[in-house]
């Protein structure tokens, strides 16, 4: 391959890698506006482009409203620093770098204790209810993992929650949080966003205590199929990416220092 071809396939990696900084500190800041966030605690990371055996990872101790584009460390599914500087925080590793290594559609993996999909998993039956069209796009790609087994300080925990979470995208564990998942930052952004949205929606509706509509199965297993087999697309780009560009265009007008 001539040497040019190289170095603009150089170049372009290292554009991915830089927008995916930038994306990945956005989902940061737009978690701590959304109140998606839990002290210095939770995690959010992203596949280095261009790899197949590390993450970005923020140093243990920035709360997420400092969150910067150059701030991520590069950690390996070994958990050793590639790159970078910090503290590697040991249920970030356990958790992520497994469900990385092991599903394929997982560049992107989002975990949170966000209140109202937190509250939702304390409940005996956590499940989301066919009471809304809302619900239904997220339920058809939610698991459950119904046992926590305390905090997650072995990588086995990690490789255990990539299993229940199987071919789905969003992942409600018992007793803890959420999961998200996504071929990159928008997808898993969206996915979480919609989640916090559904469960604070239900619970509202249970607190009125008043019996709740559900809708019958025939329109629920049509509107899952239309889902499935209609995803409409704009422009040939999918409503997270639009969703999340139009997050971005907010944080850029309020706090703009995230890209550096």
């Amino acid at each position: 391959m001539p040497l040019e071809n190289h170095t603009a396939a150089d170049l372009a990696l290292a554009d991915a890698r830089h927008q995916a900084r930038i994306d990945l500190a956005a989902a940061h800041r737009l978690a701590v506006r959304d109140g998606f966030h839990e002290g210095i605690f939770n995690h959010f990371t992203l596949r280095v482009p261009g790899t197949a055996d590390r993450y970005y990872q923020i140093p243990f101790g920035l709360h997420w409203s400092e969150v910067t584009a150059s701030c991520f460390m590069e950690v390996g599914y070994d958990g050793e620093i590639r790159a970078g500087e910090g503290n590697v925080e040991r249920s970030a590793y356990c958790i992520h770098a497994p469900i990385h290594r092991l599903l394929d559609g997982a560049a992107a993996v989002f975990h949170t204790h966000m209140p109202y999909t937190s509250a939702l998993a304390r409940l005996e039956d956590p499940q989301i209810l066919p009471i809304g069209q809302t619900e239904l796009g997220t339920m058809m790609r939610t698991a459950y993992d119904p046992t926590y087994t305390g905090p997650a300080f072995d990588p086995a925990e990690g490789e255990r929650l990539a299993g229940v979470i199987g071919d789905k995208t969003v992942l409600i564990m018992a007793n803890h949080g959420v999961a998200t998942v996504g071929r990159n930052v928008a997808e898993a952004y969206d996915r979480l966003y919609y989640m916090e949205r559904v469960a604070q929606v239900q619970l509202y509706a249970m607190w009125t205590n008043r019996p709740l509509k559900r809708l019958p199965e025939e329109v629920v297993d049509h509107t899952i199929s239309t889902y499935r087999g209609n995803a409409q697309r704009y422009g040939d780009r999918s409503n997270a990416e639009w969703h999340f560009d139009a997050l971005k265009r907010i944080l850029d007008r309020k706090e703009p220092d995230y890209k550096d």
